[in-house]
């Protein structure tokens, strides 16, 4: 509607200074995740395993495992998704899921500013006029 102020835009609702400086850092550094590449959830692991060859180092005493394999987990619908990458892979995907990660710090830090802000408002302190409860009596007829 024309002429309707946006509830959630900054303006509407005093924020205080800090909070509003605040807050455009965490949107600058959004920015900059944004601006340098992609994102991707989840972790990477160094796994080290044994073979099935009985004579083989893994299984001497102390064991000389196979590897570093690389291996990319995380949950998609409640189940665990599992990829082997190669060194290459890690290297290149590591940014991505540090980038996941900065990004929940940063949508966090947010969130408890939006929550602080929502706290401070001085309208809280207005209690809002409640409709009068008809606790009348009825005549029966």
């Amino acid at each position: 509607m024309p002429g309707t102020k946006d509830l959630c835009h900054p303006e509407t609702v005093r924020v205080a200074a800090s909070h509003q400086a605040e807050a455009e850092k965490i949107a600058a550094e959004l920015a900059a995740i944004a601006a340098t590449g992609m994102v991707l959830p989840g972790s990477i692991t160094e796994r080290r395993t044994r073979c099935g060859r009985a004579n083989c180092g893994c299984h001497a005493d102390p064991p000389r495992l196979h590897g570093p394999y690389w291996q990319w987990t995380r949950k998609i619908a409640a189940k665990t998704v599992c990829r082997w990458l190669t060194a290459d892979q890690r290297r290149d995907y590591t940014t991505w899921i540090d980038n996941d990660r900065r990004l929940r710090e940063l949508l966090a830090r947010l969130e408890a500013l939006g929550a602080a802000a929502f706290d401070a408002d001085p309208r809280w302190e207005r209690q809002p006029s409640r409709p009068a409860s008809r606790t009348g009596t009825r005549t029966s007829r």
